[in-house]
């Protein structure tokens, strides 16, 4: 097992350490050391990190050729159901939208900024970053592994008569920075939440105004899961658990589940809590070049009862049908099954 026990009060000499299933990366262990100590300082028992490697981890391959969703969330579930740890940490971006057999969602944490963030040569702004090239007689370039991103970017430039070339690019933090840094590409695009958690965010030269770039459903939030059966942990777990930020997030999901898209498909969806409990979903469905966005949404009161999630995914696949009615599946292309 890897990792020290993190420890926030002594914990009785008997009590076996909880192991907490992670991603290598150095998001993954902040996101998940984050996690480790709540859980410590509530129950008083020690949380020992478990590093795994996906699959997601390991492949070369851009995550729309390999299935996006799903590549770094099987290992970790592989070892929950083996008893090889106790509990797991997603980005809850990553999930799949189909329940897993044995394994429940025991907590959604409250949601960090779900923006996305341009990390860009000379502190540029994106408005700024194109002008200026532009003067230089080229396009900029700005790197991404997401087809969404890239739809947004394009719709974006194409309504402005902008010159801007998306480039599809993969690593961590560090290696997408670095193709700033290096003078390869003029900007790169990355989560808002993933650079605060990593301390990174003065690096940050502007932030994605939803306006122009919806980010991906469950962007933001985390995801702690643990077996179905581990009742008394699925119930310690839960006090970590932040109500508002499960059923936006319920709300996303559906929308992406009833589109039947994947990471390969340019969907974005975001849910935001509104004056007297109103939940807004505003989802986009588009083509990579940015030639065509389908951009709707959606509103509707929810009562934070045992029913809010099911309030909110019956927005989000109320939204998802009119979106198909508007022709979204002809610009997803293939769509995920």
């Amino acid at each position: 097992m890897n990792g020290q026990p993190l420890t926030g009060q002594a914990p009785d000499a008997t009590t076996a350490p909880l192991r907490l299933g992670t991603r290598r990366s150095a998001l993954a262990m902040a996101q998940s050391g984050m996690v480790a100590r709540e859980v410590t300082r509530l129950t008083g028992r020690p949380v020992e990190l478990v590093e795994i490697t996906t699959y997601g981890d390991t492949s070369r391959e851009a995550l729309a050729q390999i299935g996006g969703t799903g590549v770094f969330v099987s290992a970790l579930r592989d070892a929950l159901l083996e008893d090889r740890i106790d509990f797991a940490v997603h980005s809850l971006k990553d999930l799949p939208t189909a329940a897993p057999e044995g394994l429940v969602l025991a907590a959604v944490p409250e949601r960090e900024d779900s923006r996305d963030a341009l990390v860009a040569t000379e502190g540029l702004a994106l408005g700024e970053l194109v002008e200026k090239l532009a003067g230089a007689g080229r396009p900029a370039r700005i790197g991404t592994g997401s087809p969404r991103r890239m739809a947004q970017l394009n719709a974006w430039a194409r309504a402005r008569g902008a010159q801007l070339e998306t480039v599809a690019i993969r690593g961590n933090v560090d290696t997408r920075i670095g193709f700033v840094t290096s003078g390869e590409l003029d900007a790169v695009v990355l989560a808002t939440a993933g650079l605060n958690r990593l301390g990174r965010d003065a690096e940050i030269t502007e932030h994605l105004d939803p306006e122009l770039m919806i980010p991906a459903p469950g962007q933001g939030a985390l995801a702690v899961e643990c077996k179905a059966s581990d009742v008394a942990l699925a119930a310690a777990l839960s006090a970590l658990d932040h109500a508002p930020t499960r059923v936006a997030v319920a709300a996303e999901r559906a929308l992406l589940a009833a589109l039947e898209a994947g990471c390969s498909a340019p969907v974005a969806g975001l849910a935001t809590w509104g004056h007297r409990y109103e939940l807004r979903l505003e989802g986009v469905v588009g083509t990579v070049d940015g030639a065509t966005l389908l951009k709707m949404s959606a509103n509707g009161p929810i009562v934070l009862d045992e029913t809010a999630e099911q309030q909110a995914a019956a927005l989000g696949r109320a939204l998802a049908a009119r979106l198909l009615d508007a022709g979204a599946a002809a610009l997803m292309g293939e769509r995920a099954r």
